[in-house]
């Protein structure tokens, strides 16, 4: 793999990571336990959903 590629890549992840986070941040608590998720845990999920995408 390519230099550029890896870096491209690791954009991308950080992007989707933000996006994913900014999104999930705007729900509100009720709508988060809808889903199962707790406000603070936002930041880890969407990071363990993002590695495992990069990853696979």
């Amino acid at each position: 793999m390519s230099p550029l590629k890896t870096i491209s890549e690791k954009l991308n992840a950080w992007r989707r990571y933000r996006e994913a986070v900014r999104e999930l941040s705007q729900l509100s608590d009720r709508e988060l336990n809808d889903i199962g998720i707790r406000r603070g845990d936002i930041e880890d999920i969407v990071r363990r959903s993002v590695a495992s995408k990069v990853e696979a």
